[in-house]
């Protein structure tokens, strides 16, 4: 009987992943393919294939009846929460901080700065050879809000530092002290909602925040506020948001949609104020060697039998 890894790359591709031999272990390549490279059943250490969808992430685990570890190349995990569930007791599901930050805080201050600054705007008049001159909104002087305070949320801030923002407001699910100022915790979300200029949503999609951005939600945001969502498209109510922006009385900068590809003739492609970019925040240069480097850390422990990182749930 083999102990496999299942890995989304070819394995020599990775550097500084422990020896198979000497670990006995038989490394498995398989990207989402139509079939499988091995038996599910062998399988202890899976790693899920990168932005396949939910049905691709979640179609062996079923089969595999040894495995360990499931590992995701995301920040979010849920796109194979509900496949976990067919699993035996004690399997660790491991998230990919680390890999994600970086080009996820990048553009959530391009999709700030785009917006605020109107270079939509320009870009079409560019096409249509038109100055489009006037005053338009600054980063500098505005109160920020971020929804969704951890690692990405913290690379946003970092990102935010030499813009010269008024403030930067933080909430997470709980209420902690950092070295920055304090994370408010959810629960006191509404009252800080009207100081934003821009609210900025990073927060993994759970059962708590589904919806979170209601109606309520964007009626608690000041007139004229910028709402960034880099989180998942479900954190956003689409009716309630379209209904804000098509008013004229927020904007909005989505890298995620509620539905998700957005289909032609979706009313929030036209929709007034709002940027839409594609689902790219992991998705530049950075996301291969880090998740590479990632994949090598956590093999590197689990084969060694040392506590593994970025442990978001263990199965019982």
């Amino acid at each position: 009987m083999t102990t496999d890894v299942w890995l989304p790359f070819a394995p020599e591709e990775i550097p500084g992943l422990p020896s198979a031999a000497d670990h006995g272990l038989t490394y498995r390549f398989w990207d989402g393919g139509d079939t499988f490279p091995a038996d599910p059943a062998d399988c202890a250490f899976y790693v899920v294939p990168y932005l396949k969808g939910a049905e691709i992430a979640v179609r062996p685990l079923a089969g595999m009846a040894r495995a360990e570890v499931v590992q995701t190349l995301s920040a979010g995990v849920d796109h194979v929460q509900a496949g976990m569930a067919s699993l035996h007791p004690g399997v660790r599901l491991c998230n990919a901080r680390s890999v994600h930050e970086a080009s996820t805080a990048e553009l959530t201050l391009a999709l700030i700065l785009a917006s605020l600054r109107g270079i939509p705007r320009f870009v079409e008049g560019q096409r249509q050879e038109e100055w489009r001159s006037g005053f338009y909104p600054a980063l500098a002087d505005k109160t920020v809000l971020i929804v969704g305070y951890g690692s990405i949320g913290s690379a946003i801030e970092d990102r935010l530092a030499p813009f010269e923002c008024a403030r930067v407001l933080r909430v997470a699910r709980s209420a902690r002290d950092t070295e920055r100022g304090p994370v408010h915790p959810l629960a006191e979300l509404p009252s800080l909602l009207p100081e934003a200029d821009v609210v900025v949503l990073s927060t993994p999609l759970t059962e708590a925040t589904r919806g979170l951005a209601d109606a309520e939600f964007l009626g608690r945001m000041r007139d004229g506020a910028l709402l960034v969502n880099v989180a998942r498209g479900p954190v956003v109510d689409t009716k309630a948001l379209l209904a804000e922006v098509e008013s004229g009385r927020l904007t909005a900068a989505l890298d995620v949609t509620d539905p998700e590809p957005l289909p032609a003739g979706h009313p929030l492609w036209q929709a007034p104020g709002v940027l839409i970019s594609p689902h790219v925040g992991g998705s530049t240069s950075a996301f291969l060697p880090r998740a590479k480097r990632l994949l090598a850390r956590q093999l590197t422990r689990w084969a060694a039998g040392e506590p593994l990182g970025n442990v978001v749930h263990t199965t019982t």
